[in-house]
């Protein structure tokens, strides 16, 4: 059984490390939950200065097996190996383990797997810094409104949200240190849900089914015209998604999520001014969108 309370291992600074190859980049066959702790794991290593000889000094894994590791190659690692890796780099313990066990469902392993590898490393839960755990639990609602309008069901918006913040605490230090910790978040945030919503054959998210879940639609019943206006709300919601990163997040905040302005700019990380003026190129392109005349 694995214990992380030995002694700890010096560092080496800056441009100090002893040369050495990075890994090799992650294989194809790694999911979007694997690659979800394993992108920020090998960030850290490559900010790290360390080397994969490094880490085999430090932890007594092959090479082979480490690099098998940080490339998601091969099969799904069990939670020893991973957490002895991330432990040598500093990885907080509890967010990367509820990572890596979404992954591991991923790769189809079973519960009695997954509950046995776990119990192979006896570790402390890692407190999360009391910076973190205020910001995300400010912007918790925001994020899953959010989420709730491209992923349609309050459970699959959770899990986007719980994966977000877990990926976050992992790069914590990054984060904090950024121009914007706001915009950080919310950046890392919106890829997480985009790379699981539905899209068209072009690549888009498809935002029609969010429709259903509005307001407007759910109050209307049996009114007259109601097929019409259905009909035309699809039609927007379509079209939103051919705005820019930004219009379309606002657009989704603002008029599907119901956020005030002044909060959003406070979501994204943006100043109040310029959140008015991209509010005001997003509704002039959605004119321009829904009244573009049709190809004949």
């Amino acid at each position: 059984m694995i214990g992380a309370s030995g002694p700890a291992q010096p560092r080496p600074l800056p441009g100090t490390a002893r040369r050495g190859r990075r890994p090799a980049p992650i294989s194809p066959q790694a999911g979007l939950s694997h690659r979800a702790w394993l992108e920020p794991v090998r960030a850290v290593l490559f900010a790290s200065g360390l080397t994969l000889d490094d880490l085999v000094e430090r932890w007594g894994y092959s090479k082979t097996r480490i690099s098998e590791l940080l490339r998601g190659n091969g099969y799904y690692p069990a939670w020893e190996i991973t957490f002895s890796v991330s432990h040598a780099l500093d990885v907080p313990a509890r967010p990367l383990r509820r990572l890596w066990t979404a992954a591991a469902r991923e790769a189809r392993k079973d519960s009695d797997w997954i509950r046995h590898c776990i119990e192979q490393v006896a570790h402390e839960g890692d407190s999360p810094p009391v910076p973190y755990r205020a910001f995300t639990e400010a912007m918790r609602p925001d994020y899953s409104d959010y989420a709730r309008a491209f992923l349609l069901t309050d459970q699959r918006a959770h899990w986007a949200v719980c994966e977000a913040f877990d990926i976050l605490w992992l790069c914590w230090s990054e984060a904090a240190a950024s121009a914007s910790l706001n915009h950080y978040a919310w950046q890392l945030f919106r890829s997480r849900v985009l790379l699981r919503t539905p899209r068209h054959t072009d690549g888009r998210p498809d935002l029609r089914a969010a429709v259903f879940s509005t307001h407007e639609v759910r109050g209307s019943g049996s009114t007259p015209g109601h097929f019409m206006a259905l009909t035309e709300l699809i039609d927007l919601f379509d079209v939103l998604t051919r705005l820019p990163d930004d219009q379309m997040d606002l657009t989704v905040l603002h008029y599907l999520c119901g956020i005030p302005a002044a909060r959003i700019a406070h979501i994204l990380g943006m100043a109040p001014a310029l959140t008015h003026a991209v509010d005001h190129h997003a509704r002039a392109t959605l004119d321009a969108l829904v009244n573009a005349p049709t190809p004949e």
